[in-house]
């Protein structure tokens, strides 16, 4: 199956009826990262989730939060799209996934090598400014 870049976030979550509508929550971890901001309308699709022995043993392996798109050690060409409260530059890549990169500025493009993964962000340090 073949995903968009568009890809705001992925999670797991079931349809339930209230009165006279159905009702998807999104996780409140959505909103406190950034991927998703309320009072804003989004596309939303459904994928079925088949019970296949893969699907099982992937979930057995990791939990339903969905895992950081990088890992530490990883290069990334990344721009710098806000700074934050410590004055370090946060970019953001798939999902919303926030990278902090210390000492660049908004809107400098650069490649970094992330050092640091958290479930919610990276930080990765800068090897080659403005690619």
């Amino acid at each position: 199956m073949e995903i968009s870049d568009k890809l705001l976030c992925l999670f797991n979550a079931e349809v339930r009826e209230e009165d006279d509508k159905y009702l998807i929550e999104v996780p409140r971890r959505e909103i406190e990262t950034g991927s998703v901001e309320t009072d804003e309308i989004y596309r939303v699709a459904l994928i079925s989730r088949e019970e296949t022995t893969e699907t099982t043993e992937r979930e057995s392996r990791s939990s339903t939060e969905p895992q950081p798109p990088v890992e530490a050690g990883e290069l990334r060409y990344v721009e710098i799209e806000d700074i934050g409260k410590q004055g370090d530059g946060i970019a953001r890549v798939e999902r919303g996934y926030v990278i902090i990169v210390p000492g660049a500025e908004i809107g400098e493009r650069v490649k970094v090598e992330i050092t640091e993964v958290k479930s919610n962000f990276a930080v990765g340090e800068i090897i080659e400014d403005d690619f």
